[in-house]
Order: structure tokens, then sequence, then C-alpha cells
């Protein structure tokens, strides 16, 4: 591997495109956008942490040798059609996009051969207008599922992506699991942005005892009890690691959906709570504290 494309210049992907500029350099990366977006980032910058990136931008990106979706939930399937262009068979996919449905569409239009599973977790990137800041790079955990597994060239190519990450000194862990850990991290998520959002806080507003950190474990807990429906294996156990993890992260910092809340954004909760509640009414089980978020997130999205 030695060309990496992006496709989405938020915070993920600002974060990950300066990571693998540093070590790479610049002509190893290159940000896939539209004229318009171009245009606006070359005018205004952009910024990590303090200091102002030079980037690759280009509408007609090279081919991929690792193309990177780093674009919010609902600007995915655009992503999908402009991306199209630069994937070659020799093209590895990963997404950094929440929730758990990104790599089946991405699987759907390309190809199970070309997609490993990712999570990106445990960064604390906040991105206002053109600048971002984070204290915690996080890592992605990396896998492919079981099915996967039975095409022995899906797991030349993780050991290849695994190879370059090295290289990159990007972090990452390998996961056995990665189904479990992908629910993981949704789980996480549904806690977190959506109350975060709702309650218009910051990390902090969960990290301390009170009603909001008991609304982020009850939406939490109703993904769990999903996950015995769907034998995804997320446990009481794993719920404790993540609020654990959450707990060290910077208080003053916010997840992505508090910070489209803010640039009044529609937001990522059809990921979130709208696919907690659309498998809950698969299963006939209760999920009211999702149900509330739900409603809440919609009645401030109609406010814009």
């Amino acid at each position: 591997m030695k060309q990496v494309v992006i496709i989405g210049m938020g915070a993920l992907g600002i974060l990950y495109g300066d990571l693998f500029t540093q070590t790479l350099g610049k002509e190893a990366v290159t940000f896939l956008a539209d004229e318009k977006r171009i245009e606006k980032y070359q005018r205004d910058g952009v910024y990590c942490n303090g200091k102002k990136c030079d980037f690759n931008m280009t509408s007609d990106a090279p081919a991929a040798d690792l193309l990177i979706f780093a674009v919010k939930g609902t600007g995915l399937e655009q992503a999908i059609e402009e991306a199209t262009k630069t994937v070659t068979e020799n093209t590895t996919i990963i997404s950094l996009l929440n929730g758990i449905s990104s790599e089946e569409k991405l699987i759907e239009r390309f190809g199970q051969e070309r997609v490993i599973y990712c999570i990106a977790q445990g960064m604390d990137a906040v991105k206002l207008e053109n600048r971002l800041t984070y204290a915690h790079t996080g890592e992605l955990r990396i896998g492919i599922t079981g099915e996967q597994q039975r095409d022995a060239a899906i797991s030349v190519r993780l050991d290849a992506l695994v190879q370059f990450l090295e290289e990159a000194k990007v972090p990452y862990v390998k996961e056995e699991d990665i189904l479990h850990r992908l629910w993981g991290k949704w789980m996480l998520n549904v806690g977190v942005n959506q109350v975060v959002m709702v309650s218009e806080g910051t990390y902090a507003t969960i990290q301390k005892p009170g009603k909001e950190r008991e609304m982020m474990l009850s939406a939490m807990k109703e993904v769990q009890k999903l996950s015995e429906y769907e034998k995804t294996g997320v446990t009481a156990e794993d719920i404790d690691s993540y609020v654990a993890l959450v707990d060290t992260l910077n208080p003053d910092g916010m997840p992505s959906m508090r910070q489209d809340g803010l640039a009044k954004r529609y937001s990522e909760v059809e990921m979130f709570a709208g696919t907690v509640i659309r498998k809950a009414e698969k299963y006939g089980v209760s999920v009211p504290t999702n149900q509330e978020l739900y409603k809440r997130v919609k009645e401030i999205e109609a406010t814009y």
C-alpha cells in the first residue's frame, strides 16, 4: 500500500489525514472532494491542533490502495458514488463512520473482498468550523467477520493493512471478533452522542453522577439487550469498559452529534436511536430511553 485516499474532511478525516501525512508524506495522502468544497478549504484553510494542514485535495483522486470513508452517515450514499472511480481490484476499503451499517453498504457496492471492518474509538476530536482540536488520538479497531475469514484472500488483505498501519505509525488493534467490537462502539455512541446532544453539554455532562449519566447508561443497556437477540456478544462488562473509556476523555470535548447540534446540521440519530427502535420492533423489545432520545433529537432538528 502506498496511496491513501480519504473522502470526508470532518473531525476524523482531518485527524487521520494529518497522521498519515506526518509519517508517509503529503504525496501519499489525497482528499477526494467536489470543487466547491476544495475551493472553500483552500480559501479558509484547515487546522489541526492549531497547525495549518497542507493536504492534497482533488475532485479526480488517483487509484486508492487504501480508501477511507470519513463522512457523516447522512452523506455515505453520495460518498460511495464519488469514490467509485478510485477503486481498483487492489483497493482496500475501511469506514470510520459511526453505527453498524456502513460496512454492509460498502460490501454491497464494492464486494466483501475489499472491505475490512473498522471502528475508530478513543479520540476526543472536536471540529468547529475549519479547526480540529484533540488531546487523544484514539485507535482503529480492525478485523474481518467469520464469513470473511473463510476467504484466505481477505485475510491476506487484512495482514497487508496491519503492515501498512505499522509503517504509518497509526495506532490500531486487530480484533478477533470485530462484530462484537462494532456493536460495542455503537452502544457507546447511542449513549454518549445522543445524551450530550440533547443536554447541550460536553463530555463532562455524562462523566459526573446525575440524570444525564443515568440516561446514557440506560440507552446503552437497551443496545446490550438487543445484542443478545443478534448474538453479537455485548455484555454488562462491555458497558463498564466503555464508560471507563468515556471518563478518560477531555471533559471540555464533545461528540460529533453535539457538534452537529451546534452547527445546526442534521445528525446521525437514525444510525443510533433510529436503528435501536427498528431492531427493538423486530424483536418485540421495549426501548423507552432511545425512544425519548429520538423524540428529543428530532425536536431539536425541527428548529433548524
